[in-house]
């Protein structure tokens, strides 16, 4: 691959906040497909802080396929989502998916989210590559790995290295589950950038009661953290409810992975 930046076994690791991301434990991010309410947020946010979390998620602008779907909070979502993390002390993960709103989204969230539709969004990438600020880069729906490590490059091509690879399941050729989970990026990944690697099982499973099987396969395969979508009332939600586990079933995956 043409990479200038990112090298094999180069292992790249970071802090955010406290903590070390890329480390020998793996970090658990944990929230909401969407932000609904300030009420919804701050209650997940609350909840999860007390079984254990390292950090918070929570869309506020979310790219969906159908243009009559939930579209987010924008910019009220996100000061909702501020107010959880002053709250509970959580840092927060949101996905940025306009150049104009970088800005705003930076100031309020500690890590910045690339979607898996905006991997291929090279002007975005280029703007994040600016700013100082650690960003997810999630896998394309359909992209190969070559494609992938090209998008961190972007990210990398001006001298960052606080960037998340997060696997979230890709195209497959049957329908039983929403996308195909593809674990055997975990390791190629890292081997191929250095950069640590999470997983997103929620997307790509999208069915709740396979989370904890492939949350435990993730780790096993050397997963640096995952990405799990939780939410108060599942069955109501407004977004995924489908693939977001309760607060129950997010404390027995907890205690599953961390025992």
């Amino acid at each position: 691959m043409d990479r200038k930046v990112l090298k094999n076994h180069e292992k790249i690791t970071f802090k955010i906040r406290d903590l070390e991301i890329g480390g020998d434990r793996p970090i658990i991010i944990a929230g909401p497909c969407s932000v609904e309410s300030r009420e919804q947020i701050i209650e997940t946010a609350k909840a999860l802080k007390e079984i254990g979390v390292d950090m918070l998620r929570g869309g506020v602008f979310k790219p969906r396929t159908s243009p009559y779907a939930f579209q987010g909070l924008g910019l009220e979502g996100l000061k909702y989502l501020k107010e959880a993390s002053e709250i509970t002390g959580l840092p927060i993960i949101t996905e940025c998916m306009e150049e104009k709103y970088l800005e705003v989204v930076s100031k309020y969230a500690d890590v910045i989210q690339i979607g898996s539709r905006n991997m291929y969004n090279y002007p975005l990438l280029k703007a994040v590559s600016k700013m100082d600020k650690p960003v997810m880069l999630k896998r394309g729906i359909s992209a190969t790995i070559k494609e992938w490590v090209m998008s961190a490059e972007y990210l990398a091509s001006e001298g960052k290295k606080n960037i998340i690879l997060c696997e979230r399941g890709v195209r497959g050729v049957d329908t039983y589950t929403r996308n195909l989970l593809d674990l055997t990026a975990v390791p190629i990944m890292q081997h191929e950038t250095g950069l640590p690697v999470f997983v997103d099982p929620s997307h790509g499973i999208g069915i709740r009661e396979l989370m904890l099987p492939m949350s435990k396969a993730a780790i096993a395969c050397g997963a640096n953290g995952l990405m799990l979508e939780v939410h108060i009332n599942p069955d109501e939600a407004l977004c995924d409810g489908e693939q977001s586990l309760t607060i129950e079933q997010y404390k027995e995956l907890y205690d599953a992975i961390t025992n």
